[in-house]
């Protein structure tokens, strides 16, 4: 069995989502956005955040003066602001951008230095001495400033295949110069692990702390990282979520759970590192940014079974086809429903929404209702709520809380405010019918205006209940517009959201009976809020 590396006395934590991150495409942050992100950062017990380049960009100067103000206040976490080396042929002490790094008052200031001298001589157009002492000199200024200085060597695996002599030369520059950390940076992604381990040990020869800063061109970014550690950097960057531009940083979520939870390096606490996944989502809501389920530790499926192989095995141990205690990140085990499903499946998933289903007849009967509807179009793995409305049809204790009489829909083009279309729906609750017209942009909203109306004088709380999302997919691939729809709709109480399932012969059809249960299972737990 492969021996891990014991843990360096210090090790760093740095995260650069506001700085790198934001230059993923798509993902705009405002001043307030950042200030919302640094402070779950900190909850995650990050040690350094890199919060973007002051004097480069308006956005980046106001976040730094709203910090400066006492608008974040962190608790474990350093603020870190960003910036380069002065310019050729100035001096550090009169460099506008230099300064207004002193002027955003971090105790820590990473700066960026090339260390690949094609980018020297065509980027800078400039001497490979000049810059040594653009490096020099930037670190010098702001060391003698009372800053801590980290120093990123921009594309420095890349310079130094090119030029090894140069690219360790403008690591011991910046050491010389008084720089804590140098950090080693796969600007353009192209490493692979295999050859991280020479590199990275060729320049700790020189003597400083290393870090390291992956990108994730080659889809190494995560394991070039870990390589780099244990070839002994003591520094690791990387985004939440991965974020950043072309295909992103390192995911610096799953570099800590690795290091934690595989190499048993204890670098957060374990009540933040519980918190991985909400913080993980909160800022996928905060830059706008969908999360994806499949990320490790903390996405949706990361823990997501489906294979009835799987469930039967869970049922004896979970750990049996988990490699990590999900709470361990904040996240749960969840059983997927769907026609791979086997009996054990259906008794999990039922047990997690809180039924019993140990009667085999009754989960066996649960199980071919399941695989004959998936066979009609209906997935239910995505659509828990769904298939716990089937789950208590079954069971006998499915309450209709209300019984539609009729409903249709009138769409065309027609300029007003309420919208294009018009639905109307007849509905008895508790007793009264009511007959309701609801007006919308397309026909779903028409009919969720309708609905919504038509229940609110017996259950007034539906006024709660908001759709958020809303697919549509064509079943029969070839069949056109004659083909089976399925659309899956997800709502919200403000405290809840549930997803539900309806399959048709049209996509109205399909959104209906999916709103029509998205509106039974809010009611259901509105009656029945312990489940």
């Amino acid at each position: 069995m492969t021996t891990l590396p014991a843990a360096p006395d210090v090790f760093h934590v740095f995260d650069t989502t506001l700085r790198d991150g934001a230059q993923q495409e798509g993902l705009q942050l405002s001043v307030s956005d950042k200030l919302k992100i640094a402070r779950h950062l900190d909850g995650l017990g990050i040690g350094f955040i890199e919060g973007g380049w002051p004097g480069a960009n308006p956005n980046d100067t106001a976040f730094f003066a709203a910090a400066a103000r006492g608008e974040l206040e962190l608790k474990s976490a350093k603020l870190v602001a960003f910036g380069a080396t002065r310019k050729v042929g100035a001096t550090a002490a009169e460099d506008p951008q230099v300064q207004a790094l002193l002027d955003a008052s971090t105790e820590v200031i990473c700066i960026v230095a090339k260390s690949h001298d094609e980018h020297v001589f065509r980027a800078l157009h400039t001497t490979l001495e000049e810059n040594l002492a653009m490096v020099a000199d930037t670190v010098s200024h702001l060391v003698a400033n009372g800053r801590r200085v980290f120093v990123d060597c921009e594309h420095f695996f890349d310079g130094y295949r090119a030029n090894p002599d140069y690219a360790l030369e403008v690591v011991r520059t910046a050491a010389e110069a008084g720089a804590e950390v140098v950090v080693l940076c796969d600007t353009n992604g192209g490493m692979l692990p295999s050859w991280m381990g020479d590199i990275v040990s060729a320049a700790g020869q020189i003597g400083v702390d290393l870090g390291i800063h992956c990108h994730n061109d080659t889809g190494c970014a995560v394991a070039n990282t870990l390589a780099a550690v244990e070839a002994g950097v003591m520094h690791v960057q990387g985004t939440m979520n991965g974020h950043g531009e072309r295909t992103g940083n390192a995911n610096l979520i799953t570099v800590v759970a690795n290091l934690q939870l595989k190499y048993g390096w204890p670098l957060v606490p374990p009540s933040a590192l519980a918190e991985a996944t909400r913080i993980s989502h909160a800022i996928a809501g905060v830059t706008n940014v969908a999360m994806n389920n499949r990320q490790p530790y903390v996405g949706a499926s990361a823990f997501a079974h489906k294979a009835g192989l799987h469930a039967s095995a869970i049922k004896v141990d979970a750990n049996l086809y988990q490699h990590i205690d999900p709470k361990l990140v904040g996240n749960d085990m969840r059983m997927l429903v769907s026609d791979m499903a086997g009996r054990a499946n259906i008794q999990i998933k039922g047990s997690e929404l809180g039924y019993d289903l140990s009667d085999r007849e009754l989960a066996a009967r649960v199980t071919d209702k399941v695989k004959a509807r998936e066979m009609d179009g209906y997935s239910y793995e995505s659509a828990d709520a769904s298939f716990e409305l089937l789950l208590r049809e079954e069971l006998g204790i499915l309450e209709h809380f209300f019984e539609v009489l009729s409903w249709r829909v009138l769409t065309g083009h027609e300029v007003k405010p309420e919208g294009d279309s018009e639905a109307m729906v007849k509905v008895r609750a508790k007793g009264v019918t009511q007959n309701l017209v609801g007006e919308g942009h397309g026909p779903l909203n028409a009919l969720d205006v309708a609905l919504r109306s038509a229940l609110n004088t017996a259950y007034p709380h539906v006024d709660d209940f908001e759709l958020t999302d809303y697919k549509v997919r064509i079943l029969d691939q070839g069949h056109g517009t004659d083909a089976i729809v399925r659309t899956l709709i997800d709502m919200t109480d403000g405290e809840r959201t549930w997803t539900t399932v309806g399959v048709g012969t049209n996509v109205i059809e399909a959104s209906w009976e999916a709103l029509h249960d998205g509106y039974l299972w809010g009611l259901t737990h509105e009656a029945d809020p312990e489940r």
